[in-house]
């Protein structure tokens, strides 16, 4: 099988080098001023640079379109018309609403589309890594070769009937997960300090949760703002996380304590019930992952970003645990700190009492209320380059140690995977 590429980035590359490697003739194209250095890179790998989407198109059985999605509709409008006759036709963008509706404009009625959705960054090669694979208009035999083309790069293949349930899906595991740590890393920039230089962000949950907001910010907005715009069912979650938030911060500053108490007593016994098999994360793991120096005692915290988000599952009717399916990294990490803090009855309530009355913490939660408020418009406008330039501000905030955080995150999720 010829396997094309039409967009040569982080995402493309990586599965073309995978590919390549286990011996299918792989090709591809990308902006005419990135093919020298492509043909350098990718070249002694046995894989041919093209002039264009077009050639690529042409020749390959199995054509990968693998471009940013705002651009994609320009990309598929060009290449469809080339396409090999009863060629597979698949894409990497990770909402597929969007992706879908342009294949079926543009394609050839004889065109195979079984898409797909890699739950991993360009950080992690393919091997082991969580695959989903989605049919839309194929035969059973096209479906069996894109299967045996991911078994043969050791992905963990998740199959997914419906494009449908994979966009609410990926709407819980990354677009309200990301939002959740966006909302952070706004808040300390605002705030105009570095949370390992706070005594009230040291702590295994804070060394995750910052870790963690770094590694996401080490990416780029294009990525993520697909993610939540683009996503028809992200917007609806991604309201009630603000909802979920803001009604839990007036609480907390009404020091209505019984009223709190009950309604994130309510969503623990709904998420975290003991029929669920916990993901238990390393708490000594999670504690040696710091970027603090030995200077800061730890403060207690409020952890009002988790709090939220296991009030937003609840009033949802979200079960996390069953999408774990199509779990990422920083989702697994997010539900392993919500389930550490929620089923510690100890560490729950000390962040109870520290959310209603600890006012060292209050002006931090401040913050972070207007983060989450702030990125939660941005979504429901669907405001994609304002998306894109709230994401950059923070990303430069935090620039001298997004390399280093990257690092860590990536060893701190491969110690706490094992």
């Amino acid at each position: 099988m010829n396997i094309g590429f039409i967009g040569l980035g982080d995402m493309g590359k990586l599965y073309a080098k995978a590919f390549a490697k286990v011996g299918y003739s792989v090709c591809g194209a990308d902006l005419p001023a990135n093919r020298e250095q492509l043909e350098a890179e990718l070249g002694p790998l046995g894989i041919s640079i093209k002039e264009n989407g077009r050639d690529v198109s042409r020749i390959s059985d199995l054509i990968i379109y693998s471009v940013e999605a705002d651009s994609m509709e320009k990309v598929v409008a060009e290449c469809a018309v080339a396409t090999k006759a009863g060629a597979i036709v698949a894409g990497q963008t990770s909402v597929k609403h969007p992706e879908i509706a342009l294949f079926e404009k543009y394609l050839p009625d004889d065109a195979q589309i079984i898409t797909f959705h890699a739950m991993h960054g360009p950080g992690f090669e393919p091997k082991g890594q969580k695959l989903i694979l989605i049919p839309h208009r194929s035969t059973p035999e096209a479906y069996q070769r894109m299967y045996d083309l991911f078994t043969a790069v050791e992905t963990d293949i998740v199959e997914i009937a419906d494009y449908h349930e994979h966009d609410k899906i990926v709407a819980d595991t990354q677009a309200v997960t990301h939002v959740g740590f966006e909302s952070m890393g706004t808040a300390w920039k605002s705030a105009g300090f570095f949370p390992w230089e706070n005594a009230s962000y040291i702590g295994g949950i804070d060394n995750v949760k910052i870790l963690t907001t770094l590694r996401i910010f080490g990416y780029k907005a294009h990525v993520y703002a697909g993610l939540a715009i683009l996503n028809p069912y992200a917007k609806q979650q991604v309201r009630q996380y603000a909802v979920s938030e803001s009604e839990l911060f007036k609480l907390m500053i009404k020091e209505e304590a019984a009223a709190f108490r009950d309604r994130l007593y309510k969503a623990r016994d709904f998420v975290f019930h003991e029929s669920r098999k916990p993901i238990m994360l390393n708490d000594s793991v999670m504690r040696e992952f710091s970027l603090a120096d030995n200077a800061h005692l730890r403060k207690p915290n409020s952890h009002l970003s988790i709090l939220s988000m296991v009030d937003a599952w609840y009033h949802l009717g979200v079960n996390p645990y069953d999408n774990l399916i199509c779990q990422t990294p920083p989702f697994r990490l997010r539900l392993g700190i919500a389930e550490y803090l929620f089923k510690d009855d100890d560490l729950l309530e000390e962040s109870i009492e520290t959310a209603l009355y600890d006012k060292t913490i209050r002006g931090d939660d401040l913050e972070f209320h207007s983060a989450v408020r702030e990125w939660s418009a941005i979504i429901g406008y669907g405001d994609m380059e304002g998306y894109k330039k709230h994401f950059n501000e923070v990303q430069a905030f935090f620039a001298d140690r997004l390399e280093e955080g990257k690092q860590q995150s990536a060893e701190l999720i491969r110690r706490l995977m094992e």
